[in-house]
């Protein structure tokens, strides 16, 4: 008789199929902000009247990106890991195809909404599938691996953004994802073929999913409209305007919303703990979250320390562009020497997350991430005593590289404490809540930096008018520019040294971890 055994895929080519999807999710992420001039200009948006407009293709993405996890990552428990990954690919494809065939700016949103929703759902269930097919010893390094490609991802997206308008057209970035994503199709349908199917088909609770669904869109919204910095001006460009109704209105949305949500939860919890009472009666679908996750072992104060050092991430990343722009008065040569500043951090972010994944599996997850943390605090630390107006840039980008490095150590531990605390059947929603938290943490962090920066430019440019000279004297000009450029890096290295404090903070959460 013929052999009709099969082999069953490896950890590792499981590994680096659900890499391969997450780097193109990755990549797609940022590539878009080298291409958004160019998208304006094809589009017919104009500027600027139309800025509110255009700032929706990266705000619709990053909304849609967020809000899919927690319902995902749940399905993925129920439904499988092979067919939600293989759906998100399809979803993302839609959305790849999609995108360049747009005619205007609505249609645009809708295309890349689509690739937003597929793409944050590779994430999470990737990670659920680190979980599934990897031992507790060595989950560690897998997942700071796929930190790692992920990181890279998102250095590559700018870069790859930047050869395909100079070479091509921002449309090539979407054509080219059409035949990565079937080979990311065929890749996982065949090396996922293997993983255990969840035990129940349950039901999904579309109330929770909806209400929170909700909460999320509302506080995102309110959290952009309040962060709402231009990488190109910075602080002196900007009114300290008090919160519009809206922005208010939507803030209220969110925290009644979520109050609602946790009682349904709560309540479906508890549901689901008692016995039926009648034989035969349609019991409620258990919780999209389980909220006694929060109670296990490392799993709350893992997403805390996550949420914190998503708050620090977003500063460095939005604050070290608008220093540069103060600080250069071509725009062009500005946006360059971000870039190279910037990939010093996230290059050493790829590196030091799979160097923090193989010392997890070695002496656990506090030591690793309290050293990471102490990385960032020293990082910002020196980011916010040393840089001045005439710090030499490879002294910023060696200050970075330090930064960089203590965020990549953060990564594999704290994932690896979620997943190993949650059951085998929530893997997919404790995986979830990683990536929402930080994300989350990012927006919350970039409104607070916008609100205090503005606070503090307001005060502190006030010391530098000159009351006995009038507006058109051309000393006065000089002095006032000079004295508004100072004050505009005064104002950001504040935030490195609150960015400072915040890692400290995180650093103590940090020693709440404990080994399994």
């Amino acid at each position: 008789m013929p052999n009709t055994s099969r082999r069953t895929p490896s950890p590792r080519t499981i590994l680096l199929v659900v890499a391969f999807g997450v780097f193109v999710a990755a990549d797609d992420l940022t590539v878009v902000s080298t291409m958004l001039r160019q998208i304006i200009f094809d589009l017919e948006i104009p500027l600027p009247d139309g800025l509110d407009q255009a700032a929706w293709i990266v705000n619709a993405y990053l909304i849609a990106y967020v809000v899919v996890m927690p319902f995902i990552g749940r399905l993925s428990d129920i439904w499988g890991r092979r067919n939600v990954y293989v759906a998100s690919l399809i979803l993302f494809l839609v959305g790849s195809i999609w995108v360049p065939l747009a005619p205007d700016l609505n249609s645009f949103i809708v295309g890349r909404v689509l690739t937003a929703l597929g793409g944050g759902a590779m994430v999470p269930v990737a990670m659920a599938v680190i979980g599934d097919v990897y031992p507790r010893d060595k989950r560690a390094s897998a997942l700071g691996a796929l930190g790692a490609i992920d990181t890279a991802g998102w250095v590559w997206g700018p870069l790859y953004g930047a050869v395909l308008i100079r070479f091509l057209s921002w449309q090539w970035q979407f054509y080219l994802n059409i035949p990565l994503s079937l080979i990311g199709i065929a890749a996982a349908w065949w090396a996922l073929r293997d993983l255990p199917e969840p035990k129940t088909r349950e039901r999904i609770d579309w109330l929770g999913t909806a209400v929170l669904t909700i909460s999320l869109i509302s506080l995102n919204i309110a959290l952009l409209n309040s962060g709402d910095v231009q990488a190109a001006g910075g602080f002196a460009q900007l009114q300290a305007n008090e919160p519009s109704t809206n922005t208010t209105l939507l803030y209220v949305i969110a925290a009644v919303t979520f109050i609602i949500f946790v009682a349904i939860e709560y309540y479906l919890g508890r549901r689901a703990e008692q016995p039926e009472t009648q034989a035969g009666a349609l019991s409620p679908p258990p919780p999209l979250i389980d909220l006694t996750l929060f109670r296990r072992r490392n799993f709350s104060p893992a997403i805390l320390v996550n949420f914190l050092v998503g708050g620090i991430l977003i500063i460095a990343m939005v604050n070290v562009p608008l220093l540069i722009n103060v600080l250069e008065f071509d725009v062009e040569t500005a946006a360059l020497t971000s870039g190279y500043l910037l990939s010093g951090m996230t290059g050493a972010m790829a590196i030091t997350a799979w160097i923090g994944g193989q010392l997890t599996e070695r002496v656990s997850y506090r030591p690793v991430t309290a050293v990471g943390l102490l990385f960032c605090a020293v990082g910002m630390g020196l980011m916010g005593w040393l840089w001045l107006v005439d710090t030499p840039y490879l002294n910023m980008a060696l200050h970075l590289v330090v930064l960089g490095a203590g965020f990549g150590l953060v990564i594999a531990p704290i994932g690896t404490a979620v997943i190993n605390a949650a059951p085998e059947d929530q893997r997919g929603i404790a995986s979830s809540l990683v990536i929402v938290l930080r994300l989350m943490g990012m927006s919350v962090g970039l409104s607070g930096l916008t609100a205090w920066g503005l606070y503090r430019f307001e005060i502190l440019r006030k010391l530098i008018e000159l009351p006995n000279l009038p507006l058109s004297d051309p000393t006065y000009q000089q002095a006032l520019a000079n004295g508004l450029t100072e004050v505009t890096v005064e104002v950001l290295t504040e935030t490195f040294l609150i960015s400072a404090g915040v890692a400290l903070l995180a650093l103590l959460v940090a020693f709440w971890l404990k080994r399994d």
